[in-house]
């Protein structure tokens, strides 16, 4: 696995091995390539979210890419401290913030480090088939985490359904690439509130 693109293309990242097992599944090169091009100038000076962020090369892929800042999310110790090596070694330690949260809790923590005009980009990537993913979805849209024309890429199980609008948030895009589905969400023109 590695960095597609930009100021750090090519760079290797570390995975997780067979310790982790299905807890950690990290997006194929070819369906984060595919995803950028579709994101294309969307990404640079963003303010991205990485959720369930495993090995963390959604949200590398985007800082390579040219967004301002990135904040990585997984509940484990372990994948956390993977996802800080990765940020070490693509060099974008200062523009990177690790947290380990439950997940299954909820996203009100986000309140605390979240960017004030709320997050521009954010990756949804929780483990395939469980109710985490519409959860989040729903939390994100329902709170004011996300700016004016955010974008949020939710990835799931190819042969699950998800909602064309859910709350702000309209599915503008859907693809599928081998057993991974992506649902591209984007929240209207209206600003983020406090």
């Amino acid at each position: 696995m590695r960095i597609i693109s930009g100021s750090a293309r090519g760079r290797k990242l570390l995975t997780p091995g067979q310790r982790f097992g299905d807890s950690v599944r990290p997006t194929s090169d070819r369906a984060r390539e595919a995803i950028f091009s579709i994101l294309a100038a969307k990404v640079v000076d963003a303010r991205v979210l990485d959720l369930f962020a495993g090995t963390g090369a959604l949200g590398l892929e985007a800082l390579s890419r040219g967004a301002l800042s990135a904040v990585f999310v997984d509940g484990q110790r372990s994948v956390i401290e993977l996802i800080g090596r990765n940020i070490a070694l693509c060099g974008f330690a200062e523009r990177a913030t690790v947290l380990q949260r439950d997940l299954a809790r909820g996203v009100a923590f986000l309140k605390a480090t979240q960017p004030a005009e709320g997050f521009n980009l954010v990756f949804l990537d929780p483990p395939y088939g469980s109710t985490l993913a519409l959860s989040s979805l729903e939390s994100l849209a329902g709170g004011n985490f996300l700016a004016a024309n955010a974008i949020v890429v939710l990835e799931d199980a190819a042969e699950l359904q998800y909602p064309e609008t859910l709350g702000p948030l309209v599915c503008f895009d859907q693809r599928r690439y081998g057993e991974a589905g992506f649902w591209l969400y984007q929240h209207p023109e209206a600003e983020c509130n406090d």
